[in-house]
């Protein structure tokens, strides 16, 4: 009778800890802020990368990688949902979302970063032992492995219908948007093909930082100084405005730890300079800022006022956003007060300001590059929910100005039903009293900017202007 071999003792690998990445756990943990919390990318990430390099686990290119994690992963997240889901077997959704957020981080590094593949899927499932734990980090390599069989542009023209055939969501996969922000946003731009293209992948660029140098407190070319020469160059619209070179820090320089300037996208610094700068019959003395919150307008606003001898009021409805707009504002040197208050009860009497700007919650289609989660949290329902209000924000910003004096409607978002149509239904009483109001063309108080339409209003682009898609009307009082 033969006998069996004796068993072998030890040949089961020795159990290995994980190692701990500390970028991306950091990305992970934004991840997961964002989709537990509704948080901001924006607002999420900057506390956890001062905190990382407080305790000396980051330096320059840690953060930079990280920050290119979490925007990355959340720019096409649609575009990776797409084809992670050809290689999972269950529908996406049955995935757990701390598991489908690590996919994503995997994705993104196979895809869309020039991270070898071997070490993108090593890192992840390195990760996803750390924070899944190893049964579920086997499946993520599994899915990533499956991930590595083509590069993007094969994967596109796999999981994305052709053109001709359906071009909404062609689009919407190509460039990451959701079907009905493509839809919208191709009505409001108009034209063909290319046009939608440009601003969609437009969308998907990294936004540059802006600073504004607050008049009568500092200047562009004390901002260009600081930065030093390789470090920033001048704004391409606004005389205040100054772009920092990738990677620049604000906070290194010393008039925007003062206070004395700030950081703001050019579409917002030109929509102050519109309201500013348009001609008024009478007095110039007092300013309302009716949306202010978080005060980057109310302090450029305040700034410019102060230049004139005006004062400015600027309220905001939320008591901590009220708070973000006196820190902003402080240091001001000309008259200023900052109230929290609702717009639509207002706080003032009526007629009491010659210069009004209300710059009306909306969903934020406009301001994409800044925050992309925004374009999956969004639904085409969200446009009725603040119709209402932007409505009747304008009519109090009407009522609040004398006759004579000038409203500015502005708005982070191009969508027809947020722009323009909420300034002729209250022209024409659509939903409430009839306002006696005329349209200002804004084309000219923008000196050199370029393809601003055929007016009286103004809409900027991403893809023509390099800001926000930022729209604004003028309206004078004449009744």
């Amino acid at each position: 009778m033969s006998q069996q071999p004796p068993r072998r003792h030890g040949t089961r690998k020795p159990y290995r800890r994980p190692k701990k990445d500390p970028v991306r756990i950091l990305a992970f943990e934004a991840l997961r802020a964002v989709d537990e919390r509704d948080a901001y990318a924006n607002l999420v990430l900057p506390p956890l990368l001062r905190k990382a390099r407080e305790a000396g686990d980051f330096d320059a290119r840690d953060a930079a990688l990280a920050t290119e994690l979490v925007y990355g992963s959340l720019r096409r997240q649609g575009t990776y949902d797409a084809i992670l889901a050809r290689c999972v077997d269950r529908p996406l959704r049955e995935v757990d979302p701390p598991v489908l957020d690590v996919l994503t981080l995997g994705a993104h590094q196979l895809l869309g970063t020039r991270i070898p593949p071997h070490a993108a899927v090593s890192a992840t499932v390195e990760l996803a032992r750390v924070v899944l734990g190893d049964g579920r980090a086997k499946f993520v390599n599994a899915v990533l492995r499956k991930v590595t069989a083509h590069d993007l542009d094969d994967w596109l023209e796999r999981v994305a219908p052709e053109y001709d055939e359906d071009p909404e969501e062609h689009l919407g996969i190509v460039h990451a948007h959701p079907r009905w922000v493509v839809s919208a946003l191709w009505d409001a731009l108009g034209g063909g093909r290319a046009g939608i293209e440009e601003l969609l992948a437009a969308d998907n660029e990294r936004p540059e930082v802006t600073l504004v140098a607050r008049p009568g407190r500092s200047t562009a070319e004390e901002l260009l100084a600081a930065a030093g020469e390789d470090g920033a160059v001048p704004g391409r619209w606004s005389p205040y405005a100054v772009r920092l070179a990738e990677g620049g820090e604000p906070g290194a320089l010393d008039a925007v730890r003062e206070g004395r300037a700030g950081v703001q996208d050019e579409g917002s610094q030109l929509v102050a300079l519109a309201l500013a700068g348009a001609p008024l019959d009478g007095p110039d003395r007092t300013w309302l800022d009716g949306c202010a919150g978080p005060g980057g307008k109310a302090a450029l606003l305040a700034a410019l006022a102060a230049q004139r001898g005006a004062a400015l009021l600027a309220s905001e409805k939320q008591p901590h956003r009220a708070r973000l707009v006196a820190r902003a504002l402080d240091g001001n040197p000309g008259p200023y007060a900052v109230i929290a208050a609702d717009g639509t009860r207002p706080a003032w009497r009526p007629g009491a300001f010659d210069r009004v700007l209300v710059d009306v919650p909306c969903t934020g289609l406009g301001a994409l590059r800044r925050r992309p989660e925004a374009r999956w949290r969004r639904r085409p329902e969200d446009l009725d929910g603040f119709a209402p209000l932007q409505r009747e924000l304008l009519r109090q910003a009407l009522a609040a100005v004398r006759v004579g004096g000038v409203v500015g409607y502005a708005t982070c978002s191009p969508h027809p039903a947020e722009t323009r149509a909420v300034v002729e239904d209250v022209l024409k009483g659509r939903g409430g009293p009839a306002v006696e109001a005329e349209w200002i063309d804004a084309r000219p108080l923008m000196p050199g900017v370029p393809e601003l339409g055929d007016g009286p209003d103004v809409q900027l682009w991403p893809h023509r202007h390099g800001t926000d898609a930022m729209y604004l009307a003028l309206l004078r009082r004449t009744g």
